[in-house]
Order: structure tokens, then C-alpha cells, then sequence
């Protein structure tokens, strides 16, 4: 049945995506931050040889990691960062650092916010510790340290192309699914799933986002960019794919 079947075909009129993963740039509410100087000259220096690249996908719509209440008040910012490229924000972020500066190089006209907050407790396997299946965890954690080994990782003296090439690979964007949701589920009270109802939050979370960019205005024409923490690329590579409407394409052609 495997053979005789091809699964997941695209459609001809497929939206070609091109879902990038990113380090938050500047502020951000989520659980893991990169040590970034985002008014370091040099380090929007690097942001903007990314853009560069990125453009050349020639995207036609940027989707960004905020909230669609806020899509004012990006086309507002965004319409004074094409009027005047050189301008300085107080707290940029990856949103002000590379997808405008994406957008402006194609000329996009208009950005919009899919993200969607959702509390879940992401601590939780620190807190109940004796509650844990130990075993799988012990192997969740040997895993995340052969990653480390086998890939040479130290985000700490990596610069800004290094660290999107790395946040980009299929292992690492697997590995943040482990991290951020399936290490919750090897903990339960009292035979309660505790931890995967925490779990489950998440999943909603980025659910609810994929919700969000199905209801932006898109036609067969477009070209979308979709630039966001890269656990969230790693949930929209699964729905990508499996979807009618959209096509991937591959990232690491444009992070080269």
C-alpha cells in the first residue's frame, strides 16, 4: 500500500511558504532567550546579509510571531521603516531587524501577525522531578547532548548566519518539539498525564497560529515568508506539509 499510494501530493496552485526559524531578537515572553545586542551596528550589519538572501525568494507576504490586534500597529511601523530604512527603534526585535528589511527589498506591502499566547507550564519537569518517568527523560536529555556533540553547537560564539543555519536543520527543529512539548509527557501524578496536558497547551498554541495565517487574505498568487521562534517553524513544517493549501519551500536554500 505504500508504494501504490503517493501521499501528501501538492496541488499545481500550492502557496509556496518559506517558513524560517529564528532566535528572538530582542524582547520576547517565551521561555528561551539568545544573548543578542540587537543596536550592535555589526550585529544588523549580518541581520541585513540575511535579509538579502531571504528576498530572493521574493515573497509577496511576511507572517510574524504577533498577534493579529497589533496588525495596525506593525503596518503603521512598517510603513515609516520604507519611508526612512535608517530609522532607529527603541526595542527592535527580529520582526523591525529582518522582516522589514525583507519586506522592503521585496517590496512587500504588508506584514501580518499570526501569533496566538496560550500559559502553559514549561518548567514543569523541574518542579516534579520524582514524578518523572526518569528513564525516558535521562534518554531525551542524552539525546539533546549527542545533538550538541555531533553538530559542534555554541550558540554563545556563533554569529547571526550561523546561528539561522543551525536553528534551521530538520534535527534541531525536532529537537525543540522534544524540548518544549514531548519531554512534558514523561510526567504524570498519580497516573495523571500532567505533563502532556501541559503539552497539549502548546500544540494549541500553535494550532491557533496556523488558524490565524489560514485566515490572512492569500491568493494562488502570493508568496508567503513566515519568520518565528524556531519551535514554532518546527509545528508549521509538520502542518505545511500535510497541507493542500501551501508548499514549503526549503529554508537552508536561501540561509546558505
Amino acid at each position: 500500500a505504500q508504494t501504490k499510494y503517493q501521499f501528501q501530493t501538492k496541488f499545481d496552485d500550492a502557496i509556496p511558504v518559506l517558513n524560517v526559524g529564528t532566535f528572538h531578537m530582542g524582547y520576547t515572553p517565551d521561555a528561551n532567550s539568545t544573548d543578542f545586542d540587537e543596536h550592535n551596528n555589526e550585529n544588523i550589519r549580518q541581520v541585513h546579509e540575511i535579509a538579502k538572501k531571504i528576498a530572493m525568494f521574493n515573497p509577496t507576504i511576511i507572517l510574524v510571531e504577533q498577534e493579529p490586534y497589533k496588525n495596525l500597529r506593525i503596518a503603521a511601523s512598517y510603513t515609516e521603516y520604507l519611508k526612512n530604512p535608517k530609522m532607529k527603534f527603541d526595542k527592535p526585535t527580529e520582526i523591525e531587524l529582518l522582516a522589514y528589511e525583507v519586506g522592503r527589498l521585496s517590496g512587500v506591502k504588508q506584514i501580518y501577525g499570526i501569533d496566538y499566547q496560550k500559559d502553559y507550564y514549561y518548567p514543569l519537569y523541574y518542579a516534579l522531578k520524582n514524578q518523572q518517568d526518569t528513564i525516558t527523560y535521562k534518554k531525551y536529555e542524552e539525546l539533546f547532548s549527542l545533538n550538541e556533540e555531533k553538530n559542534n553547537i555554541n550558540e554563545g560564539k556563533m554569529g547571526v548566519a550561523e546561528l539561522l543555519w543551525l536553528k534551521n536543520q530538520p534535527d534541531y527543529l525536532d529537537s525543540m518539539i522534544n524540548y518544549n512539548a514531548d519531554l512534558l509527557t514523561t510526567i504524570s501524578v498519580n497516573g495523571y498525564p500532567l505533563g502532556a496536558e501541559q503539552a497539549a497547551k502548546f500544540y494549541e498554541r500553535n494550532l491557533w497560529m496556523f488558524a490565524n495565517m489560514n485566515n490572512v487574505p492569500i491568493t494562488k498568487d502570493d508568496r508567503i515568508f513566515v519568520l518565528m521562534g524556531a519551535t514554532h517553524t518546527a509545528f508549521f513544517k509538520d502542518f505545511l506539509r500535510r497541507s493542500p493549501k501551501f508548499k514549503e519551500v526549503n529554508s537552508l536554500d536561501y540561509l546558505k
